[in-house]
C-alpha cells in the first residue's frame, strides 16, 4: 500500500520565538519560509495548509516555521511586519520575499518558487 503523494501530504511547521529565530531561520542551511501569524487570525488559519503543503513538496529544499506575534513583539518589529498574515522567504540569513495578507498556493509557489530549485 502506498502512502500519501508529497502533493498532499503536510509538513508541521516548527514553532520559533524571538529568543529562537537566530538559529533557526537567520542561521539554518535551507530557505525558511517564516509564516507570521496569531492565534486569533482567522486568514492566518487559512494559509498554513497552503504552507505546510508548499514545503511538504520540497521537503529537502526549504524549512517551515511560524511565530505567534502575540508571544514574541521583537522579530516582527525587526522586519516591519504590521500586517497578518504576513510570509517572508529567508535565504543565508536575509529576507528575499514578503507576501502581506492570504493568497493563493500558486502565488506563494510563483515567490518562493526561484528559491526552491
Amino acid at each position: 500500500m502506498r502512502g500519501p503523494s508529497p502533493a498532499v501530504c503536510s509538513l508541521t511547521p516548527v514553532d520559533v520565538t524571538d529568543a529562537t529565530f537566530e538559529e533557526e531561520v537567520l542561521g539554518a542551511d535551507l530557505p525558511v519560509i517564516v509564516d507570521f501569524w496569531a492565534p486569533w487570525c482567522r486568514p492566518c488559519r487559512a494559509i498554513e495548509p497552503i504552507l505546510e503543503e508548499i514545503a511538504s513538496a520540497h521537503p529537502d529544499r526549504v524549512k517551515l516555521v511560524r511565530i505567534n506575534l502575540d508571544e514574541n513583539l521583537g522579530v516582527p518589529s525587526r522586519y516591519d511586519v504590521l500586517s497578518l498574515p504576513t510570509v517572508m522567504l529567508f535565504t543565508a540569513g536575509e529576507p528575499r520575499e514578503t507576501l502581506v495578507g492570504p493568497h493563493s498556493r500558486g502565488r506563494y509557489e510563483k515567490a518562493f518558487g526561484p528559491y526552491l530549485v
